[in-house]
């Protein structure tokens, strides 16, 4: 359920609970991330790079919570690393490859997609997002939605509609915001064999 919807119901108490649950889920995934030297250098990148309102999403973050629940030994390896900015300047994406190409000489080795969520929101047939974190809340998996970008001081600030639980649950459900056809969902997690390289996954088909 998202974030803004989920304690609509909630008692004082139960809200206590699920603030201090998603605390210490928030804390657990902080320190595998920083554990991560090659996130952390993509983190840096990132920042370097300095998109407006960017972060780095989907499976940067979900595959690390996945990874340490599976207790695997090496982690998954990245087959993109999932860059998101708003810049309304350029409705189009003009300027993407650009960035792609800046980051890959700045890491080489390493795949990157860049996305203007400036103009996502035409395969949401919604108005345009006014922020990366609006966009990223209409993502095909609940548990894609999430991101993450380094500030100034090495903290980290979080975008998490629908909080850290759902990583952490190993629930895979199709997102209720998301506009696109319920067969993208499947097609999505089929195609990237999730369940193959992550058997405790319990996908929730629509």
């Amino acid at each position: 359920m998202p974030a803004d919807t989920q304690t609509r119901h909630s008692t004082p108490a139960s809200h206590a609970r699920q603030s201090a649950l998603e605390a210490d889920l928030q804390a657990q995934t902080e320190a595998l991330l920083r554990a991560d030297e090659q996130r952390m250098d993509c983190l840096r990148a990132a920042r370097e790079l300095a998109l407006p309102d960017w972060a780095l999403g989907a499976g940067f973050i979900r595959n690390l919570i996945w990874d340490h629940l599976h207790r695997k030994s090496a982690p998954t390896a990245l087959n993109d690393i999932d860059l998101i900015y708003l810049d309304s300047a350029d409705p189009t994406g003009l300027q993407e490859a650009a960035h792609e190409a800046w980051l890959a000489a700045r890491m080489p080795g390493q795949q990157w997609e860049v996305r203007n969520q400036a103009r996502m929101h035409v395969r949401q047939l919604v108005p345009p997002f006014t922020s990366s974190l609006s966009a990223l809340s209409h993502w095909v998996e609940v548990p894609t939605c999430i991101g993450v970008r380094l500030l100034a001081d090495d903290s980290f600030e979080w975008l998490a509609p629908y909080g850290f639980a759902p990583n952490w649950s190993l629930q895979v459900d199709p997102n209720p915001r998301c506009r696109q056809e319920r067969r993208v969902f499947t097609e999505r997690v089929k195609a990237k064999e999730w369940q193959q390289l992550w058997p405790d996954l319990v996908v929730n088909w629509p």
